[in-house]
């Protein structure tokens, strides 16, 4: 089983700009995708961003220009730059990677627990 554990979530006034790393306790044999999702109290959970094994990114419309999503294959890692944060971007953050840990096995969706990002108006 592969742990997902996000760290860089935190408390910051508008404008400003955190960095969120989501790391995972084992090396993938293939990911299609990895990506961050968020949910607002009372709302559901939405897609921020993605990137795929040939770093194809997408973005949802309101982070565009001002989040980058990457990775480092290396260290087995995604990261997620939001800069110019507004208020409506307080959510906890989550997350995920579908990959598969062997040639035999099949592919499956992994979870971080989530960090909570809040942005003061």
């Amino acid at each position: 089983q592969v742990q997902l554990e996000e760290s860089g979530g935190g408390l910051v006034q508008a404008g400003g700009s955190l960095r969120l790393s989501c790391a995972a306790s084992a090396k993938f044999f293939s990911v299609n995708a990895m990506g961050w999702h968020r949910q607002a109290p009372g709302k559901q959970r939405d897609l921020v961003a993605t990137i795929t094994s040939t770093d194809i990114t997408n973005y949802t419309n309101s982070v565009k220009g001002r989040f980058t999503i990457s990775r480092d294959n290396a260290k087995n890692t995604v990261y997620l730059q939001m800069n110019s944060l507004q208020p409506e971007d307080t959510a906890v953050y989550y997350c995920y990677a579908e990959g598969r840990l062997s040639a035999w096995s099949s592919y499956n969706v992994y979870w971080g627990q989530g960090t909570q990002v809040s942005v003061s108006s």
